[in-house]
């Protein structure tokens, strides 16, 4: 039985160092590594030697041998218990809380041309407006026009009852001829010597007394046939027919709105970079779909006082008669030459108390331990970095980064309210916010 169990160990013990060797040599697929094997193997040479030793060697060197293998045991068991395990568990939690990479849509940052531009509101006004008032108080006895007619120069639009104005007329007509003939009768007695130079003086001044007389009783008359200063579209009827007006009551406007005029304040320290004929452009609420382009036509000769602002007049083209004066009116004067500016999406500045930032799409640093080595492009290997920015002006849905960003740089535009500084990111376009739906302007 003895050599039968000493037999046993050298052939489990010379297996173990051939599963080793050949483990070692890759031959086969070992379930353990070739150390183990050789582990084993070693084990049962080292007991095959402690079955060969005298009896009274053999029992000291086996109580020595468990002893050490149960110090070995204990200290393996609290090596597992205080160092292995805490850093499994370390690392279930932190692969169990870790963050989830979140999916961000990007853009880059470009470099675009903008030309300088300043930006103002303002109010519509008419090249020429009135309203149209009579001079002469009485009964309206006729109405020539329609509310929102188109008229011209001199066009008739209200007749006043003149009829006691005429009756005066045809007496001041009648007069004056009497005067004429008492004018010629003189003239013929001073040039017989029957009569003094001063009763043809007398009749002069008489026949001209009825001469005036008439030309004021006309002028009462043209007064009472009111009609259009100029051309340009009325406005909404404020008088009825049969109607006693007084005088300087407002009957209707009168508007000229080709062109118009806009005018709108700006701060004193815009007067170094405004002058005449510059480029202006325009929208109105009433047509946000189309601008219109006009120039300067004027600065106001004086700064106010309350405001510090001066007012800037431009004039533009209103064939269609679309623009009305009294209309609120978004301006842009463009005041100089093209430059480079670095340009984002609105969408990708983040507005906080804090200041404004965005978030800046970049590799994430190795991990402790790890060498670093060229940035990854997987879902791993993104972090999302928050910069603060200065922003410039804007122009429609892009606005300019004047500090903070570099051309080039990946920028989040959707899905930064889900972002912490340096969270893990994932680039999914799909995210992105659709443009808004824009009409061809003209």
């Amino acid at each position: 039985m003895r050599r039968v169990t000493n037999w046993l160990l050298f052939l489990l013990g010379l297996a173990g160092l051939a599963l080793a060797i050949a483990a070692r040599l890759a031959l086969f697929r070992a379930p353990a590594p070739p150390l183990a094997f050789g582990a084993a193997a070693a084990a049962f040479g080292v007991l095959l030697a402690i079955r060969t030793l005298p009896l009274r060697l053999r029992r000291p060197l086996v109580f020595l041998v468990t002893l050490g293998f149960l110090v070995a045991l204990t200290g393996g068991l609290a090596y597992f218990q205080f160092v292995i395990k805490p850093n499994l568990v370390k690392g279930f939690m932190s692969a169990a809380f870790a963050p989830k990479p979140t999916a961000v849509s990007i853009e880059e940052v470009k470099r675009e041309k903008w030309p300088p531009q300043l930006t103002a509101i303002g109010t519509l006004r008419a090249y020429e407006g009135v309203a149209i008032a009579p001079q002469a108080a009485g009964v309206v006895t006729a109405i020539h026009f329609d509310s929102g007619d188109d008229v011209e120069e001199g066009a008739l639009l209200v007749s006043i009852d003149d009829s006691v104005e005429r009756a005066d007329l045809q007496n001041g007509l009648a007069q004056l001829r009497n005067a004429e003939v008492a004018l010629q009768r003189q003239k013929m007695l001073v040039a017989g010597g029957n009569t003094s130079q001063s009763s043809v003086d007398t009749a002069f001044a008489t026949r001209d007394s009825a001469a005036a007389a008439v030309d004021h009783t006309r002028a009462v008359i043209a007064q009472k046939t009111i009609r259009a200063p100029f051309a340009g579209r009325l406005g909404l009827r404020n008088v009825d027919l049969g109607q006693y007006v007084s005088v300087g009551a407002s009957l209707v406007t009168l508007q000229r709105l080709d062109p118009i005029f806009a005018d709108f304040p700006v701060p004193e320290e815009a007067l170094r970079t405004l002058a005449v004929d510059q480029d202006v452009g325009m929208t109105v609420d009433a047509f946000p779909s189309r601008s219109f382009a006009g120039k300067i036509k004027a600065l106001d000769a004086r700064v106010s006082a309350d405001s510090r602002n001066v007012t800037v007049r431009a004039q533009f083209p209103n064939p269609d008669h679309k623009l009305l004066p009294g209309m609120f009116a978004n301006l842009t004067v463009t005041t100089g030459e093209s430059a480079d500016v670095l340009t984002l999406p609105r969408t990708a500045i983040v507005y906080s108390l804090y200041g404004d930032n965005i978030f800046v799409v970049k590799a994430a640093p190795p991990k402790p331990g790890q060498a670093a080595a060229a940035p990854q492009e997987d879902a791993n290997g993104l972090i999302a970095e928050r910069r603060f920015v200065r922003v410039g002006p804007t122009r429609g849905e892009r606005i300019a980064i004047e500090e903070g960003a570099k051309e080039g740089e990946r920028v989040v535009t959707a899905g930064q309210i889900k972002l912490q500084a340096n969270s893990p990111v994932t680039i999914d376009q799909g995210t992105a916010l659709p443009p808004p739906a824009e009409t061809s302007r003209p």
